[in-house]
């Protein structure tokens, strides 16, 4: 079973969508841990290992779902970063934005994202989405 489990870094400064993030979790019953960074600096020293310890999101089967407006250090910046460093550029990617700007869409598919999904407005929508990701991400083979 621990083979199956993925280690989820969720990187989003907004308390309301961490919550309900977690709240559908638990509703759908995905059981898998979940780290949450509030911004970029903080995702990329989490998935970082430091003075000889390892990182604080383990290396094996992570998955990122990455806002794109954080402060700090935005998701674009974000992701210049993270395909930068050879030992992160492999991370599965999925935005999960407000941003409907094409804009933003091109730019983050330009660094390989996994996929580039609007929030849903209402909980029984984020349920549904957070549903539909466990599926796909359950059937995909993880680096």
């Amino acid at each position: 079973m621990t083979e199956n489990v993925i280690n989820i870094l969720l990187v989003e400064d907004d308390e309301v969508d961490v919550m309900n993030v977690q709240r559908a979790f638990k509703k759908i019953n995905i059981t898998n841990p979940v780290y949450v960074a509030t911004n970029g600096i903080e995702a990329l020293s989490m998935l970082r290992s430091s003075k000889g310890e390892p990182p604080q999101v383990p290396a094996a089967r992570r998955l990122i779902l990455l806002d794109l407006n954080m402060p700090k250090m935005g998701g674009i910046e974000f992701l210049v970063e993270l395909r930068s460093d050879p030992q992160l550029k492999p991370t599965p990617v999925v935005v999960m934005t407000t941003s409907n700007q094409d804009q933003d869409r091109v730019e983050a598919y330009n660094f390989n994202v996994a996929g580039y999904i609007l929030k849903p407005v209402t909980f029984t929508n984020f349920v549904e989405l957070m549903a539909t990701l466990n599926k796909y991400w359950t059937l995909c083979e993880m680096p």
